[in-house]
């Protein structure tokens, strides 16, 4: 049987299956300029809603297909790390205006600095870099203690039930997560539809498409080999570019220690090299550095940032914003509204900076 031989031989699989789903990433967001930060942007600055729609676009494609493939039994969506018994509020707060605030100075989110890196530009791989230390850091490094005592000190446990939505409304753990995630698919896509200006885009529309069916292939992918006899078994995830940045370090510098890459780093490797193949192939890749001493200094300051507050809040704009929220966990939404709170404060914060300057 496939599902059989993919299991035995899972970490070749997710490896090459990570890349290749990395690769499409890449190259769709590169293409399509997707990114959350841009999104709050044009809507801030010019009443354009096309890449926030697209955003919302992604969100419900994602949750349609984690909660189907849930419902299938292809994912076990109650082993991934989102759904647990607890709901870690102030690290989904605290570290999602963190991110938030920092993706504004840092040029985008993590997602958006690796497409940036593909397409040539070295303020991309600098912020990387730098999400990935201080990702490090807040894991099990000098803001670890802080992070830790954070959640023990507030976290709330719910229970031996699931956080997710359809646990909190006391629906019946079988099909409710499904058809909730249909319904808030369908009022998603609803909204994003209203917009005449959306329809009339074909690039923001096949983004939002493209992103939502990347999330769900890697809820496939990682659903079908996860195998929860193994020795160590890993747990189903998706798309999320926090942790596998400081994954990524460790592995480019102890390869001949850690053997085959994990899913995490071949996608965040595969964005890039999607981005890469697609600014060569539009003719875009050009070599860019900072501007000067401000620019740097803003892209420091985002970028560890958001190395922290995306481990404080458990991911980024994609693995907390679309990847978490696609298992309707609590946690999720509440770190995203936190992201997405923390971004409006920093377009604020740079406004006003540069106004200053000017």
């Amino acid at each position: 049987m496939l599902r059989d031989l993919m299991i035995d031989h899972a970490g070749p699989v997710l490896a090459a299956g990570g890349l290749l789903i990395g690769l499409g990433f890449g190259a769709l967001a590169y293409r399509t300029n997707f990114c959350t930060m841009g999104a709050l942007a044009d809507f801030r600055t010019f009443g354009d809603r096309r890449r926030l729609h697209a955003w919302m676009l992604a969100i419900a494609v994602a949750m349609a297909g984690a909660q189907a493939l849930s419902g299938c039994g292809v994912l076990a969506i109650d082993k991934s790390m989102y759904v647990g018994p607890t709901v870690n509020w102030a690290g989904a707060v605290l570290g999602g205006l963190m991110f938030g605030y920092g993706m504004v100075f840092a040029g985008g989110c993590a997602t958006r600095n690796a497409t940036r890196f593909g397409g040539g530009d070295l303020r991309g791989l600098v912020s990387l870099l730098l999400i990935g230390v201080f990702a490090y850091m807040a894991i099990g490094g000098v803001f670890g203690p802080a992070r830790a005592a954070l959640e023990s000190a507030t976290a709330v446990r719910v229970g031996s039930s699931l956080q997710t939505v359809p646990s909190l409304l006391g629906l019946p753990a079988t099909g409710s997560g499904a058809v909730l995630g249909g319904i808030v698919a369908l009022v998603l896509a609803a909204i994003a539809f209203g917009d005449r200006a959306f329809r009339a885009s074909p690039m923001h529309v096949f983004a939002g498409f493209g992103v939502g069916l990347a999330v769900v292939a890697g809820w496939a992918l990682t659903g079908i080999v996860f195998d929860e006899m193994a020795d160590k078994p890993v747990a189903p995830v998706s798309l999320t570019f926090v942790r596998p940045a400081g994954d990524a370090i460790e592995w480019f510098s102890r390869f001949t220690a850690l053997g085959l890459p994990g899913f995490g780093v071949t996608t965040l490797v595969g964005t890039v090299l999607g981005a890469f193949l697609a600014a060569l192939a539009s003719g875009r890749f050009r070599i860019v550095g900072f501007s000067g001493t401000d620019d740097t200094v803003r892209h420091l300051v985002g970028a560890a940032l958001m190395g922290v507050g995306g481990v404080f809040a458990t991911g980024c704009t994609i693995g907390q914003g679309i990847t978490g929220v696609s298992t309707l966990a609590i946690t999720s939404l509440v770190a995203l509204a936190a992201i997405l709170a923390g971004g409006w404060l920093g377009l604020g914060a740079l406004e006003r900076g540069l106004e200053a300057t000017a």
